[in-house]
C-alpha cells in the first residue's frame, strides 16, 4: 500500500522533532557538564592549562566540521578583526574567568552563575546599542536578577567565615565572566550579525582564533607543571570537542528548528545538571540560597523577555526561518 505525500511529511516531522528534543538534551547535560569538566581538568593543571586545552580540542573539532561540511572562510578582513574582539571577550577571557573562580566556587555554583548572562546583556544593551531603551519588563527582569544574584553570593553569610569570604573573589570571576558573554553577545549584534556568514562559521572562527590567543596564558602559570591522570584527560577533551565544539551544532539545529524563544531555556537546564553532577561525582554541598537565588534569576530572565507564555508553544518545522532570523537578531546565549 502506497504512503502519501501527508504522511511521508507527518513521518520526516516527526523524526526532525525527536532529533532536535535529543539535541536539546544533549546541549543541556553538555553545557551543565562542562563545570565538572573544568573542576576535573583542574585537578592536575592550572586555570590557564584548562582554557589552552579547552580551546585547542574545540578549534580542532571545529575545523573538522567545517572542512567535512565544505563550508569555505570568510575573506573580509574587517569581520575578521570583529571575531578577534569576540574570540576574546566570548572564549578566552570568561573560559579563563570560570577556570580561575572554579578554584574556590564549587562547580555546581558556578554553573548557576552562569545562568546570570541575559541579564548582564539586558544591563549592557543602553551602552552598546544606545538606540534601544529597556522596557519596563526588561528592567523590572534586570532588578529580579540583580535580587537573584543577592541572593546567590548570600552575603550574610560571609561574616566570620574565612571559607565563605575566600569564596567571594571567585564569585565575582564568575559575574565577570558572564559579563563578558553579555558584552560579546551584543558585540555580535552590532558588528558581525547580518553579514551573509552562518552561524557555525562564525562559531569555528571564534574558537580557531581563541586557540592561539590563548597562548597569551603561558606566563600565568600556563608553564608550571602538569599531574596527567586519565580523568584529567578525558575532562579537557570532553571540555573542548562537547562543550567547546560539537555542543554548537546541536544548539544552532535547536535554534533554526524551535527558534529564540524555546532553544533559549537551555539557560534554565544547564545549572540542574552542574548542580546535580557537582554533588554525585564531587561531593559537593549545595546551600538551601544557591538553587533559591538561582531560580530568582531565572524568573528575572523570563520576565525580562515576556517568555511566560512563550514557553510552552510549539513550533513546527515549516516555521524555523523566523527562528534563524530572531537567532541573529539575539546574542547567541549563555554557554559555559
Amino acid at each position: 500500500m502506497a504512503t502519501d505525500a501527508s504522511t511521508i511529511g507527518r513521518m520526516q516531522a516527526s523524526g526532525n522533532t525527536r532529533g532536535t528534543l535529543v539535541a536539546f538534551l544533549a546541549l543541556s547535560l553538555v553545557w551543565g557538564a562542562s563545570f565538572l569538566f573544568m573542576k576535573l581538568g583542574l585537578e592536575g593543571l592550572a586555570p590557564g592549562q584548562v582554557v589552552i586545552g579547552r580551546v585547542w580540542f574545540g578549534a580542532v573539532t571545529l575545523a573538522a566540521v567545517m572542512l567535512a561540511t565544505r563550508r569555505h572562510w570568510p575573506r573580509n578582513p574587517r569581520l575578521w578583526g570583529h571575531m578577534v574582539v569576540v574570540a576574546v571577550t566570548f572564549g578566552v577571557a570568561p573560559y579563563a574567568l570560570f577556570a580561575w573562580a572554579e578554584q574556590t566556587v564549587p562547580s555546581g555554583l558556578a554553573s548557576i552563575y552562569n545562568a546570570t548572562t541575559p541579564i548582564m546583556t539586558l544591563l549592557l544593551t543602553p551602552l552598546l546599542l544606545r538606540s534601544e531603551r529597556l522596557s519596563r519588563a526588561q528592567a523590572g527582569g534586570v532588578v529580579i536578577g540583580i535580587v537573584g544574584v543577592l541572593v546567590l553570593s548570600a552575603p550574610w553569610q560571609l561574616i566570620g567565615s574565612a571559607d565563605l569570604a575566600g569564596s567571594l573573589p571567585g564569585q565575582l570571576a564568575c559575574l565577570g565572566a558572564t559579563l563578558c558573554y553579555g558584552f560579546s553577545g551584543l558585540y555580535l549584534r552590532r558588528f558581525v550579525f547580518g553579514r551573509g556568514v552562518d552561524s557555525l562559521t562564525l562559531s569555528a572562527m571564534e574558537i580557531c582564533l581563541a586557540a592561539p590567543l590563548a597562548l597569551i596564558l603561558l606566563p600565568f602559570g600556563g608553564l608550571q607543571p602538569i599531574q596527567v591522570s586519565v580523568p584529567v584527560v578525558l575532562s579537557i577533551a570532553a571540555l573542548g570537542v562537547l562543550g567547546t565544539g560539537l555542543a554548537y551544532i546541536w544548539y544552532y539545529r535547536v535554534l533554526g528548528e524551535w527558534g529564540a524563544a524555546r532553544a533559549s531555556t537551555v539557560t534554565y537546564l544547564a545549572p540542574v545538571v552542574g548542580v546535580v553532577l557537582g554533588v554525585l561525582v564531587l561531593g559537593e554541598t549545595v546551600h538551601w540560597y544557591e538553587p533559591v537565588g538561582g531560580l530568582v534569576v531565572i524568573a528575572g530572565i523570563v520576565a525580562s523577555q515576556g517568555r511566560w507564555r512563550m514557553l510552552g508553544r510549539a513550533t513546527s518545522p515549516g516555521q524555523a526561518q523566523p527562528g534563524q532570523r530572531r537567532a541573529r537578531e539575539n546574542p547567541l546565549g549563555s554557554r559555559p
